[in-house]
């Protein structure tokens, strides 16, 4: 199964979970099935419904950081839910973590000489 059906399957198996009247909607009358439907997970989430059903259906392929923490919002779920979420999204070696809540550590500025001959300074959390 391809990362983008993975992706598609987490947010229906999540949806499941939330039901309407835990998500602040009215319980709107007989379900075929469990949870919140799409149009309203849409709704909560500010995205289209037909934006949403792509991305259910692996045909969305690229959504934006600002969709992705809308979902995880809407399907309340904690940071390790979130990563999954994001790395699901974006499968391959860009993958995008959710920062630490806690405070940043320290950079410490190396100086770099450039192919130029030039001095330049470089940053990065690993040479702490």
């Amino acid at each position: 199964m391809d990362d983008h059906h993975d992706f598609g399957d987490f947010l229906q198996a999540r949806r499941a979970l939330i039901t309407p009247q835990s998500a602040g909607l009215r319980g709107g009358g007989r379900r075929r099935v469990p949870g919140l439907r799409r149009e309203e997970l849409a709704q909560l989430a500010g995205i289209s419904v037909e934006y949403y059903q792509r991305l259910e259906q692996g045909r969305a392929k690229h959504p934006s950081d600002e969709v992705l923490d809308a979902l995880a919002e809407v399907l309340r779920l904690d940071r390790v839910e979130r990563e999954h979420l994001h790395r699901l999204a974006r499968p391959g070696p860009a993958e995008r973590t959710v920062p630490p809540a806690g405070p940043s550590r320290t950079v410490r500025w190396r100086p770099v000489r450039s192919w130029c001959g030039c001095w330049s300074m470089c940053g990065s959390r690993r040479w702490c």
